[in-house]
């Protein structure tokens, strides 16, 4: 089966889109997605046709980001010191649960969450929400939920112990939850 390259065109857009949302570095986005779409080309014939081509894609751009996740390990970031984007992450987190540590607003009733599932909108709003959040926790969401890296891994990738990569997940979770709480379910309340 051949590969369009106009359809490759158009899936450029999310393909970076999702690499950024992961990644959080456009330079290094736009390299995984170039590379993605070379291997694409390069080797047209490995497209069975058996998935969309969008699934095909995206599924080399998972390995290429964690290879550029890997590569950037080993590399020293100067850019982000001294910087704790979890500092306010606690006060957010505190803040929605009571002195006895229940929820302040009970959560809304989602419905048939099957049907939520398949609407497409969920999912824009699920990436708006996700890009909310501070760059660490959004990024320890992104590989242990899209990229189904496991914790030893993020944790080696990281150098984070299991215990903070819960605790990332969990804050990650639950501010999820209130904004979509907010930015989806609010728009049928």
């Amino acid at each position: 089966m051949t590969v369009d390259t106009a359809e490759l065109e158009t899936l450029r857009t999310p393909l970076l889109k999702f690499a950024r949302l992961q990644l959080r570095n456009d330079a290094m986005a736009e390299d995984v997605v170039q590379e993605t779409l070379i291997a694409a080309l390069e080797r047209p014939d490995r497209f069975a046709g058996q998935s969309s081509l969008k699934t095909y894609l995206t599924g080399i751009l998972k390995h290429k980001i964690i290879d550029a996740l890997r590569a950037g390990a080993r590399e020293i970031s100067l850019s982000h010191a001294g910087a704790d984007d979890e500092r306010t992450d606690d006060e957010l987190f505190d803040a929605l649960f009571d002195a006895t540590g229940h929820f302040r607003d009970k959560p809304r009733d989602w419905g048939d969450p099957d049907a939520v599932l398949r609407q497409k909108q969920f999912f824009e709003i699920l990436e708006l929400c996700v890009e909310k959040l501070p760059a660490k926790t959004g990024r320890v969401f992104m590989m242990r939920e899209w990229l189904e890296l496991d914790t030893d891994e993020i944790c080696k990738e990281l150098g984070v112990s299991t215990t903070h990569v819960w605790v990332m997940l969990y804050r990650a979770r639950m501010r999820l939850r209130e904004c979509l709480d907010l930015n989806w379910l609010g728009q049928s309340a």
